[in-house]
């Protein structure tokens, strides 16, 4: 297919300078602003200390005071620069807007594989959600421009061989036998990033763009073509990254995130996104890519280190967004790109689990950010963007220590009017409680004021409906404030505990996440059990050094002694849907419905896979084996051969449970050992154990809407 003409130099010449000077200016402004800000409330917090900063432990509490207000500071302006570019009706300089719409949709596409890296991912939930953005690209009458390709690292025989009956049943159900596309690698090399790399090296050369799912990832048909079309447009962008909204949450927990997404994200990532403009980060997914740059300048070398900085790159898409920046590629951030969603985590137990993970990857940029040659200001930044979201953590609790230490040694400790060698007159501690109040308001204002700007930013647009009414808009944000206080401290202190984790490079488990349930009592109680001690511990000698400053305390320490039951209710499915029949906590999707949304969650026999008993259904069923069979490995050696027959014997002889997973893998993995067992489970007699399971299965073939 034959691109369109490229844009003129001499207009490539003039949009370049224009967003990198403004983009030069606001990021100078909001420097500005910060700094200006921070060092006004460090003076405050100073003022406040009884010695005004006269002794170390003063000092430590302004340091880590004015680094924890900077960030806070950050976010703060960026949520009203979203507030303001949106009432105006956007960021002019933004991608979107550097053409009109009707030069933007008369731009052919170039062909454009769509990926979705799997990793013991649900099956059917992933291929339905593929399936739906394969739907919804039809309807646009783009699709014979993509091809989809299912990457699965996964490694239990039972999930990969359901991975491939189900890809399988989407390719025929759709009649793309042709058009999708799954490989599984036979070593799980450097995670996601080698998985996608992986894909490169086969397939690259073929395609012109690469867009990037995640196994929970939604796009629109009308989106991905757009999002083509921009890059057609932009031969200098190198990856643009749509700005995905949590959708299909179920549990009250995932209830809440996607509301508070839904509602503030526009405001902060039409903020970030004028602030970074051709600098932006990638995040990994619901994002477009040019291969050719991508693959030439974005291979990721193990790190050079010792322990963290030693071995891959874990949070690999930031530093590809920088090295994309560092050959002379753009990085865009679109937040006008709609229908680009996720999910969120269930439960808050699947989140932190995930943030032990994002935090030793995120801190591992800290060697990227110090060691990295020619990398622009704005990705370094990025980096420190990101590894401040985990360390922000220690900070507070480092915050929340000191002073501790410095109430028990006023209270305790008798105090010093001469600490100086020769002082003429006594250093009289002063207290300002009033200067406190001011600076507390502050504070809260910096963090509150960004969410009460995203609600009025509906209202003017005319959206209250789509989140209730206005009542009901009201006391979900006033519930989604509440909770979100709670979480804060639980958060802190799984991230402290995560920090120290990831610099003393404990080993982690690289698995699929949770997309379902919710958290038992006993796992609640066994998860969070020390931090509830701790803190009352905390509040217990709160209250014997000063009953103020146990007061002080409960904001921080109630939720810790609470951590277990908060836990487990937020991860109630029967109160997310109790909310939800009552429009609390709705978003617009759930209020004005959503065809992509529809597709994916309508019945289908691909949320029929049963990834629990996929090696006895390759085994048994006829098709399934055949199939199985085709994509498992040819003959091998005559020594491979009869040790694998040996197995295969005990295996039949035995039934499936007898054998470990890396047996069973084997086995999978084989082509003739699959075909002689099946052979052979069919003559097998009916009280055995490969009898019965043969009868199970043909009963369930012979019930309504079962074939086999």
């Amino acid at each position: 297919m034959n691109n369109p003409e490229p844009l003129p130099a001499d207009l490539l010449t003039q949009q370049r300078p224009r967003w990198r000077l403004a983009a030069t200016v606001r990021r100078g402004l909001l420097s500005l602003a910060v700094l200006l800000q921070t060092l006004t409330a460090t003076y405050f917090i100073l003022s406040i200390l009884p010695y005004h900063g006269g002794n170390l432990i003063e000092v430590c509490i302004a340091a880590v005071f004015a680094l924890l207000f900077a960030w806070i500071s950050v976010g703060f302006w960026i949520g009203l620069t979203g507030f303001f570019l949106r009432r105006i009706g956007g960021d002019p300089l933004s991608l979107l807007r550097q053409q009109d719409e009707a030069t933007l949709e008369a731009t052919p596409l170039a062909r454009t594989a769509v990926v979705m890296p799997i990793y013991h991912e649900p099956v059917g939930r992933s291929l339905q959600g593929l399936k739906s953005v394969i739907l919804s690209l039809q309807r646009s009458g783009k699709l014979e421009n993509f091809d989809f390709f299912i990457l699965s690292d996964s490694r239990d025989p039972d999930v990969w061989l359901a991975e491939q009956a189900a890809w399988d049943q989407l390719r025929n159900e759709l009649g793309m036998q042709d058009r999708i596309f799954y490989r599984r690698r036979p070593i799980n090399l450097n995670y996601k990033s080698g998985n996608v790399a992986d894909f490169l090296r086969r397939w690259g050369g073929a395609y012109e763009y690469m867009v990037v799912l995640d196994a929970d990832s939604l796009m629109g048909g009308d989106n991905l073509v757009r999002m083509v079309q921009l890059m057609q447009r932009h031969p200098q962008v190198g990856i643009l990254q749509s700005s995905p909204s949590l959708i299909n949450g179920r549990s009250l927990f995932a209830r809440l995130q996607q509301f508070s997404n839904q509602l503030y994200g526009p405001l902060f990532t039409t903020g970030l996104a004028a602030i970074q403009l051709g600098h932006a980060a990638f995040w990994g997914h619901n994002a477009i890519l040019r291969i050719q740059p991508f693959m030439q300048h974005c291979g990721l070398r193990k790190l050079p280190g010792w322990g963290l900085f030693k071995g891959p790159v874990l949070s690999h898409d930031f530093a590809e967004a920088a090295y994309m920046g560092r050959a002379g590629q753009e990085v865009w951030l679109e937040p006008e790109l709609n229908q680009s969603y996720e999910e969120s985590p269930p439960t808050l137990s699947d989140e932190l689990t995930r943030d032990r993970r994002w935090a030793k990857g995120n801190l591992q940029h800290i060697w990227l950010m110090l060691f990295s040659r020619r990398l622009r200001l704005a990705h370094r930044m990025a980096f420190m963007n990101g590894i401040m979201g985990y360390v922000a953590s220690p900070l507070w609790f480092s915050f929340l220590v000191l002073t501790t230490i410095e109430v028990a040694r006023l209270v305790l400790w008798p105090i010093n009017y001469f600490p100086e060698q020769n002082q003429l007159f006594p250093l009289w501690p002063e207290w300002h409680p009033q200067r406190a109040i001011w600076m507390v308001s502050i504070t809260l204002t910096l963090l509150f004021l960004p969410k009460f700007l995203a609600v009025t930013d509906v209202l003017l647009r005319g959206r209250r409906q789509q989140f209730g009414g206005g009542f009901k808009l009201f006391f979900s944000v006033f519930l989604e404030i509440v909770i979100s206080a709670l979480l804060a401290p639980i958060r802190m202190l799984s991230h402290c505990r995560y920090v120290m984790e990831a610099l003393f490079n404990v080993n982690l488990r690289w698995a699929g996440q949770n997309r379902s349930g919710e958290t038992s009592w006993l796992a609640a109680v066994l998860n969070q059990g020390i931090g509830s001690l701790l803190a009352l511990a905390w509040a217990g000698f709160a209250w014997w050094l000063d009953p103020m400053f146990f007061l002080w305390s409960l904001p921080v320490a109630l939720p810790l002694i609470l951590a277990a039951p908060i836990f487990v209710l937020l991860s109630k499915v029967g109160w997310g849907e109790a909310l939800l029949r009552n429009r609390w906590l709705q978003i617009p999707e759930e209020a004005q419905g959503s065809q992509l949304v529809d597709d994916l969650n309508k019945p289908s026999k691909l949320l029929e896979v049963d990834q629990h008993a996929a090696f006895n259904e390759a085994i048994v069923h006829p098709y399934t084996n055949q199939l199985q069979s085709q994509l498992a490995h040819a003959p091998r050696a005559k020594r491979q051969q009869s040790e694998l027959q040996l197995l295969a014997q005990r295996c039949l002889q035995e039934g499936p449970d007898a054998l470990s997973r890396a047996e069973r893998n084997l086995l999978a993995s084989d082509a003739t050992a699959l075909r002689w067992l099946h052979s052979q489970v069919w003559l097998a007699a009916p009280e055995s154990i490969w009898g019965k399971l043969l009868k199970r299965r043909i009963r369930i073939a012979n019930t309504p809407n079962q074939t086999v």
